[in-house]
């Protein structure tokens, strides 16, 4: 019998169990996944957005700004990598200046300070290879995170303090006895008397299995690509285009880790799990992005990926206690949703105490070791010594597995045994970059696979490359694609 039990393994279900932690009960989280971090989660823009777009008086409103506030404190602790990095929202006529102007007004009502509209030559001296843009909105609060090392910090920290997680466990139906759940998954019931629905793309399906239906979720997917380490050098800050009547144009951002990354575009699909991405589509986010910062070098893009984001019919946040007693909705959470997450998570908790008892957890520990240490371009090692660490013993620590991000194998067994037993090569690239370099694993992948098997004693068929039921990797061929067409 748990406690509290919390549907979704993303970056939402995460922050709530971590936060959930410390306290003195039991708590559980159910992922139909064998990871966390496999859905919207691992695949969008990874901004801690400054606060100021979302419309005053929504949840987005209210979050997004109590949220940024926090991850100062949350890095320290969590060690995962944030960077704050300001931003700028581009405006290219007197028109989108206005809308700037109306932004910063909404911003102010958000709570967030210290936004001031720029004129070019301001502009230019902060982003050189900025286009023809007339002015922009600054915002020295905004940041950029790994979202998936974000999401894995929080979970590990969560398992270290207590916290169970059940993956490959899709929830089939939910029923209510005496005031105790049973929540019946694809490996057995978990009981317990707290519900806390934050299933993504699913909420709506979750919320429905105890709820007269009251909000759907209309999956939006968004398409972006990625260039080679060290071009994120080519901007200083996260750059937006300034809404307008034809949308929201794309963002041209660093990554953490100094990729250079630009999209998303907006899909309503019928598929929720449809996160190949198109050709065509890839085009126009790249004449998009090149509105913002002209002659970008399409030359390094190597990767394309895609995520789909659970809006919800409301066109806000759900999150709250529904009809059904002690069953917490945090659904339709999209952008600025990493941003929210560790505000939504508090604010979560604060319902769960009207329901239950939460006695502190005197042993709760906040700290988390990195798992992953940034490189830049300069830190690495030049190909002729890395040849020589790829060529070590195969049980040497020091043993270099993936060549292009130079991760070394104590680093992948050192992911191996930290509370998730890993069965995708997904799942080691997402917690310590080994194939995210230019040749996307087709090197370290089979390297990374006779490493999983022998720390876990099963055979490689077990292992696969995105979780139980991947396949092939179709965004490789899209990228071929590209790159034959690409001038």
């Amino acid at each position: 019998m748990y406690d509290v039990a919390v549907i979704g393994g993303g970056v939402i279900g995460c922050s709530i169990a971590r936060e959930l932690s410390k306290y003195k009960i039991r708590s559980v989280v159910i992922e139909q996944e064998g990871d966390v971090s496999c859905g919207a989660t691992k695949a969008n823009s990874g901004i801690i957005h400054g606060g100021y777009d979302a419309a005053h008086g929504t949840k987005k409103g209210y979050f997004s700004h109590k949220g940024n506030i926090l991850f100062d404190q949350l890095d320290k602790e969590l060690n995962f990598g944030f960077e704050k990095i300001g931003s700028l929202i581009l405006a290219f006529d007197d028109n989108e200046m206005k809308t700037l102007s109306k932004i910063i007004e909404n911003g102010e009502k958000n709570g967030v300070g210290d936004l001031k509209i720029i004129g070019r030559d301001e502009l230019l001296e902060l982003e050189p290879n900025a286009g023809k843009a007339t002015g922009a909105l600054y915002c020295k609060e905004a940041g950029i995170v790994s979202p998936y090392e974000y999401c894995i910090a929080l979970a590990e920290n969560a398992i270290s303090n207590g916290v169970e997680f059940k993956f490959n466990s899709r929830v089939n139906d939910i029923h209510k006895e005496n005031d105790i759940y049973t929540i019946k998954t694809a490996l057995g019931e978990v009981e317990s008397k707290v519900v806390i629905n934050a299933a993504g793309v699913n909420s709506d399906i979750i919320s429905n299995l105890m709820n007269e239906e009251y909000f759907h979720i209309i999956p939006r997917k968004g398409e972006y690509l990625v260039y080679a380490k060290g071009y994120g050098d080519r901007v200083n800050h996260v750059i937006f285009q300034c809404p307008n009547e034809k949308g929201k144009g794309v963002l041209v951002t660093p990554t953490y880790h100094n990729n250079l990354m630009v999209g998303p575009d907006a899909q309503i699909m019928d598929d929720k799990y449809d996160t190949s991405t198109n050709i065509d589509n890839l085009f126009d986010i790249i004449g998009k992005a090149e509105k913002s910062i002209p002659n970008l070098e399409n030359k390094k893009i190597i990767r394309s990926f895609a995520g789909t984001r659970a809006t919800s019919s409301l066109h806000d946040f759900i999150i709250e206690e529904t009809k059904s007693k002690n069953f917490i909705n945090a659904a339709g959470i999209e952008s600025p949703g990493i941003t929210s997450s560790p505000a939504i998570a508090k604010y979560v908790r604060s319902l769960v105490e009207k329901m239950i008892d939460l006695p502190k957890n005197d042993k709760f520990n906040p700290h988390r070791e990195p798992n992953v240490i940034k490189k830049s371009v300069a830190d690495m090692l030049p190909m002729k010594t890395v040849n020589e660490y790829i060529n070590l013993g195969e049980d040497d620590l020091d043993r270099i597995v993936c060549r292009c991000e130079q991760v070394r194998q104590r680093e992948i067994l050192e992911a191996l045994n930290r509370g998730i037993q890993i069965t995708s090569t997904d799942g080691i690239k997402r917690r310590t970059r080994a194939g995210m370099g230019i040749c996307q694993g087709r090197f370290c992948e089979p390297r990374v696979k006779k490493i999983i098997a022998k720390t876990y004693d099963i055979s490689e068929d077990e292992i696969t490359t995105r979780g139980i039921g991947s396949g092939s990797e179709p965004v490789r061929v899209e990228i071929m694609k590209l790159k034959k067409v690409i001038k």
